[in-house]
């Protein structure tokens, strides 16, 4: 059987696995990529739900996702590392990934309040 085969291994069983990434995925002390895009996409999900994309209502409750985009964003930023790597490389795409979905959730929050942006004279 070779070292490949299965991710747990042999002596942990698979709930004490999963309660462990459970553990890590929760706690805010440790650096958590998975949790940090997760906390980005999910607010990306609910900012278009609530400004109802294509009409683009109005609602100021589009500041949550926009303050929850933000700590996420702030969540991949300290899994950086000080020297570079390829990890370190993804964790910068990454961060890329999250100022647009920051940035989409901001002009989600402000275009309906600017309509001189989609003034047609």
């Amino acid at each position: 059987m070779d070292r490949f085969s299965s991710p747990v291994p042999p002596s942990i069983s698979i709930r004490d696995y999963l309660a462990a990434i459970r553990r890590d995925l929760f706690n805010l002390r440790r650096h958590s990529l998975v949790r940090a895009s997760a906390l980005v996409l999910l607010s990306l999900a609910a900012a278009l739900r609530l400004s109802d994309f294509p009409n683009n209502h109005p609602t100021l409750l589009l500041i949550l996702p926009a303050i929850i985009g933000s700590l996420g964003t702030a969540d991949t930023i300290r899994c950086m590392q000080r020297r570079w790597s390829f990890y370190h490389a993804g964790v910068i795409l990454c961060v890329y990934m999250d100022i647009m979905a920051v940035g989409m959730i901001v002009f989600f929050l402000l275009y309906p309040y600017t309509p001189w942006i989609s003034s047609s004279h």
